[in-house]
């Protein structure tokens, strides 16, 4: 099924892959080379290229969707309870819910494209 992308879909797209990259830019320089923020930061990549990457998709775009709305919430609720408050942790906060709030717009837009298609 062929979708007509619109200009807000694509600065939904272009908001979520610059905050998902700053998020995975943090996590990836922050505490290194701890594993643990390491991880978090590939996870962050991996989920991006999952859910844009043009090759042939092995989920449905939507569950990748979710699973990184899940993996960024996690990773605010962690924060949480056992991060540090420091302004990199409260700034990288402020990124992951902006993320979380893009990719429920996405996915709100990518439904009703879905229903007038």
């Amino acid at each position: 099924m062929t979708m007509r992308r619109t200009s807000t879909d694509a600065g939904l797209r272009a908001g979520i892959i610059l905050l998902t990259g700053a998020t995975a830019l943090i996590h990836l320089q922050l505490n290194f080379p701890d594993p643990v923020f390491m991880l978090n930061g590939l996870g962050y990549l991996g989920l991006l290229a999952a859910l844009y990457l043009p090759v042939p998709r092995l989920v449905e775009q939507d569950a990748v969707r979710l699973a990184l709305i899940g993996y960024t919430a996690l990773t605010v609720f962690l924060w949480v309870v056992i991060g540090e408050r420091t302004s990199i942790g409260y700034a990288d906060k402020v990124i992951e819910i902006a993320l979380i709030v893009l990719l429920l717009i996405e996915s709100r837009t990518a439904r009703a494209h879905q229903r007038f298609s």
